[in-house]
């Protein structure tokens, strides 16, 4: 005798938790999202399941859709179906997973975060008094400067510098090598800690940033270091690593309006990576008109 639906949603879920250690909450989120399936079903009189198949999976997601929900919640629902159906495959009670094909709605692309330039001046310019805090400035200056990725900065060598021309060669995605610009500020803030770096107990000799254990520095520590400075230099928002080379893109693109330079400058292998940040540029030029502009300013 085949199990009812409520009985085969009890025995998923059971499975489910035992072998991936599921919480009480996620447990019941998978419920919820299982539950929304079979009363869909059963207002269109589909047998279940039997009657569950790809043309009733897409009406469903559709009717989710129209509710107005997410698209981050819609997939996340398909998601909890998919992983359902499957197992009734394994049950035997399905043939085929309605859901293969079924997708979520694209979400709204989200612009990054960036920092104004006023917020990254006070970030920068740190207080420096011990080989930690130049070291810090260094980092500070490097990801602003040149916009690199938190795993670039982390692997940086010393023979990766070229200081004597303010150059550096930085290893991105897929090993992809390629040469940057070190800004004035963050030469002589490298340049500064290099005479620092010389007086820790030195382990790993080719890494550029140490721990003050002599160690290349880890990835989660340089970001515990940003946001520290943050919060010491009064910045009110979470700042992050990628924040700040969001920031350089940001800035640089609406400095000077040269996309495929920013693009090379970022590593991005695809130009359309880098168009978000003309999204970005245009939401500032938009701001400057509704404040200047005599026919944009409120009366």
């Amino acid at each position: 005798m085949a199990n009812s639906p409520a009985d085969n949603v009890d025995n998923y879920l059971t499975s489910l938790s035992v072998e991936r250690r599921l919480s009480l909450h996620t447990t019941r989120a998978y419920r919820r999202d299982i539950t929304k399936l079979i009363q869909f079903c059963d207002q269109r009189g589909a047998l279940l399941w039997q009657g569950l198949n790809n043309h009733i999976a897409r009406l469903f997601a559709a009717s989710l859709n129209a509710n107005g929900m997410s698209a981050k919640s819609i997939q996340r629902i398909l998601s909890a179906n998919r992983g359902f159906c499957q197992y009734l495959i394994q049950q035997r009670q399905l043939t085929a997973n309605p859901f293969d094909d079924v997708r979520a709605p694209k979400g709204e692309k989200r612009l990054p975060k960036t920092l104004s330039v006023d917020q990254v001046t006070s970030l920068v310019e740190i207080n420096v008094n011990d080989p930690l805090s130049y070291r810090d400035k260094a980092v500070l200056e490097l990801f602003y400067s040149s916009g690199l990725r938190l795993a670039e900065l982390c692997g940086l060598d010393l023979h990766d510098l070229n200081l004597s021309e303010r150059m550096m060669r930085v290893s991105g995605k897929g090993n992809k090598m390629r040469d940057l610009p070190i800004g004035r500020q963050a030469d002589q803030a490298i340049r500064a800690w290099l005479l620092q770096r010389n007086t820790l107990p030195l382990k790993d000799y080719d890494a550029l940033f140490v721990s003050q254990h002599g160690r290349r520095i880890s990835p989660r520590s340089i970001q515990a270091r940003v946001k520290y400075w943050a919060t010491k230099q009064g910045i009110e928002i979470s700042v992050s690593p990628h924040m700040l080379r969001h920031s350089f893109a940001s800035h640089l693109l609406e400095s000077s309006g040269e996309l495929r330079a920013v693009q090379e400058l970022l590593g991005h292998a695809n130009i359309s990576t880098t168009q978000i940040y003309t999204h970005l540029d245009f939401q500032h030029l938009a701001q400057v008109y509704d404040d200047a502009h005599p026919r944009a300013k409120k009366k």
